[in-house]
């Protein structure tokens, strides 16, 4: 079988892709329960040989293809590509025909382009069970967004639903802005960063706001330590294993003449290693219980940990690298120097098996650079989900190969 064939066959499912995209587009779910998305994405494999398996706790699709090409052994290599199927709460302002028909909430990830693609990589690589050495584990997956899916996934056994634990695993995300439309982009090492979330309460005590002396005035405590925060990851994190603090959410009081009784902020909090997030754990409450306290005022702080840094597996990444280049050729891929600021809990597939998370640039190739992920005027060019549908197909056919071959 040629890259070639891969290729073409792509390119002949580009309709149907497009109209499942559409389709996923116009009706965007939120979270762990994505029930009509879980219907379509399953009438869609109706028809081929899979073996699926749904979710418990979550509106999850497992299947497995088993290749015929060689007898049933515990030894067979074992390859999963996954797929991410949530949306967002937020308000699509694109404009284009296909536009989400659920006020409030929006594709704006590109995860509808995601689920196409596996989709399409999953009749592919059906129409070449009889080539194929191993089996293949398709992981669509909810709540990406909440980095809830895919712990909830491997828990309920996601990683050895072939009968035996994966031998390697790939994941692949779009981009909306970039300018390198159908570019593809990989890392060694770290890739992306761990996500914890930090929710804060100031507990002051009201009063008249032409008399703050006469009451424990939260506002202005809260904005010191949302300075503070600034200046401490500066001062005490080296530079060269960043920490980033967003402060996304601030709350405080309903009338300006009034001394509210509390304040609230949340922030996100990203980097790129343990050593960092144990810090970060003990750094953050310490001063802003210290700041609380010079003030003689209580704080309530909530540290959550969240999603774990992303690490692509050297061989793993080698691989894929190689791979695109066959297939695509030098000019579409781009090894890219630093890690990316977002998170991604395929980093906990990654953290169980080897594998590898791949970037692709969908930039509209029609107007300007676009906006990026996440934005309510996010649009993402339906003339990657060929080349995703491709390289997914091409990863686990030529893994596959080489793991029986060794």
């Amino acid at each position: 079988m040629t890259t070639t064939t891969i290729l073409q066959d792509a390119h002949e499912l580009h309709g149907d892709l497009t109209r499942l995209r559409h389709t996923l587009h116009q009706a965007p779910e939120l979270g762990l329960d994505l029930p009509r998305t879980q219907e379509t994405v399953l009438t869609e494999l109706a028809d081929l040989p899979l073996e699926v398996t749904l979710g418990k706790g979550c509106t999850s699709i497992g299947a497995v293809l088993r290749g015929t090409a060689t007898e049933p052994s515990v030894n067979r290599p074992v390859v999963l590509l996954r797929a991410d199927m949530d949306a967002l709460p937020v308000q699509e302002a694109t404009g284009v025909e296909f536009s989400s028909r659920i006020d409030g909430r929006m594709h704006a990830c590109g995860h509808d382009l995601h689920t196409s693609m596996l989709a399409g990589a999953a009749r592919l690589l059906a129409d070449r069970r009889h080539l194929l050495d191993g089996d293949v584990v398709f992981m669509f997956q909810p709540a990406e967004e909440l980095l809830a899916g895919a712990p909830m996934m491997i828990e309920e056994g996601i990683l050895d639903l072939a009968g035996r634990r994966v031998d390697s695993a790939y994941g692949l995300h779009v981009f909306s802005s970039g300018g390198a439309t159908g570019q593809f982009m990989t890392r060694q090492g770290i890739m992306m960063s761990a996500a914890d979330g930090l929710y804060v309460t100031v507990l002051g005590r009201g009063g008249h706001g032409s008399a703050p002396h006469r009451a424990k005035d939260p506002v202005p405590v809260m904005a010191e330590m949302i300075t503070a925060l600034q200046s401490m990851v500066t001062r005490q994190f080296d530079a060269h294993d960043p920490v980033v603090v967003a402060v996304g959410m601030v709350k405080a009081g309903e009338a300006i003449n009034v001394i509210p009784d509390t304040a609230e902020f949340g922030a996100s909090i990203r980097m790129y290693s343990d050593a960092s997030r144990e810090k970060m754990m003990v750094a953050v409450p310490r001063l802003l219980k210290g700041i609380a306290s010079a003030h003689g005022l209580e704080v309530d702080v909530d540290y959550r940990v969240g999603g774990r840094v992303l690490v692509n597996d050297q061989e793993n990444t080698t691989f894929v690298q190689e791979q695109i280049i066959e297939l695509f050729g030098e000019d579409r891929h781009l090894a890219i120097a630093n890690p990316l600021g977002g998170s991604e809990d395929f980093a906990d597939v990654l953290a169980q098996v080897p594998g590898s998370f791949i970037n692709l640039d969908a930039t509209p190739l029609a107007g300007d650079q676009g906006e990026y992920n996440h934005s309510p005027r996010a649009v993402f060019d339906d003339s990657v989900l060929t080349s995703g549908t491709a390289l997914y197909t091409h990863l686990a056919f030529s893994r596959i190969g080489e793991l029986a071959a060794r």
